[in-house]
């Protein structure tokens, strides 16, 4: 490997492997990324100057020109990575590029000459050969575009500093410039704009990509001002008229299953907070670890302690969006119901990796307030359900549906204000991860961790419990 520790087509597959790994972007489990990348670099290993475009430009963000990364063209136009098919320019785009990218929005750019739309016995999978297309008049981070009869607007620039995400439903104020999900990174974007008659959309507080790290901009106003309108762009109206909360967040810190020192209150006139390892007891924007002592601490939790380093910072965006940026030179560990759902996976399923530099959104506050009150409207009425089960008003085990019903509707009914409350909290752990993969099967066998409860979601949630209609309790016989 070359003095850069950036390799060559001469490497060994396993050492080229590993070096873009590092720059995948998120959306996809680590197992499969790991296979998608090694799938395509032994089909590469006999293309040596294919093999070295696709390591520039992955390696440089696109930084540079790189030639067409070709492999050959299957039956149906799709291939097959660790059991699952897809359009091999979309699996890489997703991989490298824009991880939430569906697959009618790649446009090919001039230069590349076996783009997959111009149907040829090879493909072209390099990530800056493609450019995102915004269709007009879907929701871009909650905000509208309007067609005007315009065509597609694509997103300016070829390289992955000038993104913008496209999630449809994501609410304002996320700009989901990266993702990451489990054992992925996730990454930047800097000022974008679309003018014309259309709309203009700055976004000035996006952290800044280069050569592989992220540098943060001013953060955005703290979450008391998210009502007002910047520019030309009307943000979205805030979910609910109570009055934001003085703090915005509270932390807590445990070694194990033991919380150790006081629990750690950011205020809202504080959008950014670092917790970190080292021993300023100052407080404010800065909550260190390093100073907390315990008396019941072992070795091992000692020697953890050491690998902190410059911690985590959170970043609170909008009314109460969430966001990560690993400062540390360790990973660290998020269980984020958020990541779940950008993942594909249940709930609560899965263990999100950070790596050192990346930026990530971890908390969505309007997807939460949906799930809060889907699911405290399914209690609700399972539990009515199974009153009226009790009082003999629906089918016995007999009948058709028979049994089945019954358990589910116990098990809705079986949701309290405990699994409400989980849906605004954080946790995460630093350097020691747990979960699937790992020997630890709970955070509080962890080292050390901690546990973010976010205020304006604890808020709504206190609302859509007290506007939740309470029934009636029925006399007993």
């Amino acid at each position: 490997m070359s003095i850069t520790n950036t390799p060559t087509s001469n490497d060994a597959c396993l050492s080229i492997v590993h070096s873009l790994m590092c720059h995948r972007q998120g959306g996809e489990s680590e197992t499969f990324a790991k296979r998608a990348i090694e799938s395509l670099v032994k089909k590469l290993k006999e293309k040596k100057d294919e093999l070295d475009s696709l390591i520039t430009a992955i390696t440089t963000n696109g930084a540079h020109p790189s030639k067409c990364v070709t492999i050959q063209r299957t039956l149906d136009g799709r291939l097959q990575v660790a059991g699952r098919k897809g359009f091999p320019h979309v699996i890489y785009a997703r991989l490298w590029r824009w991880p939430d990218l569906h697959k009618n929005e790649l446009k090919h750019v001039k230069y590349c000459q076996y783009a997959f739309d111009l149907k040829c016995d090879s493909v072209c999978v390099n990530p800056y050969h493609y450019e995102r297309v915004v269709s007009p008049g879907i929701d871009l981070s909650g905000l509208t575009l309007q067609s005007n009869g315009q065509p597609n607007a694509i997103l300016p620039g070829s390289h992955t500093d000038n993104l913008l995400p496209i999630t449809s439903g994501t609410p304002q104020g996320s700009q989901q410039n990266g993702f990451q999900v489990h054992s992925t990174i996730y990454h930047h974007s800097s000022n974008s704009s679309w003018s014309g008659s259309r709309m203009v959309a700055h976004t000035p507080n996006l952290p800044h990509h280069q050569n592989g790290h992220v540098q943060h901009h001013p953060p955005l106003p703290h979450l008391g001002h998210y009502w007002q309108v910047h520019n030309d762009l009307a943000f979205q109206p805030p979910i609910s008229n109570h009055p934001a909360p003085e703090y915005w967040c509270s932390i807590a810190y445990f070694e194990m299953d033991v919380q150790v020192g006081e629990t750690f209150k950011v205020p809202s006139t504080c959008p950014v907070v670092t917790v970190d390892g080292y021993v300023d007891p100052s407080g404010g924007d800065r909550f260190c670890l390093g100073q907390l002592s315990n008396v019941h601490r072992t070795e091992a939790i000692e020697r953890a302690r050491l690998h902190i380093g410059k911690g985590v910072q959170l970043e609170c965006k909008g009314e109460g969006d969430v966001w990560v940026k690993c400062l540390s030179d360790h990973a660290v560990f998020v269980q984020s119901y958020y990541l779940d759902r950008e993942a594909g996976r249940a709930p609560g399923d899965a263990v999100h990796k950070i790596y050192p530099s990346a930026y990530i959104k971890v908390f969505d506050l309007r997807q939460c307030h949906r799930q809060m009150q889907q699911q405290a409207a399914t209690a609700q009425a399972a539990a009515a359900a199974q009153a009226a089960a009790v009082a003999g008003n629906i089918p016995g085990p007999g009948s058709v549906g028979g049994i089945a019903p019954a358990i589910s509707l116990s098990a809705a009914a079986g949701i309290g204000v405990d699994d409400l409350r989980r849906l605004c909290i954080l946790r995460m752990s630093f350097v020691k991860g747990w979960g699937p993969d790992y020997p630890r099967q709970s955070i509080k066998e962890t080292p050390c961790w901690i546990e973010i409860h976010l205020h304006r979601a604890l808020q709504l949630l206190d609302e859509v419990l007290h506007t939740m209609p309470i029934a009636d309790p029925q006399p007993l016989d």
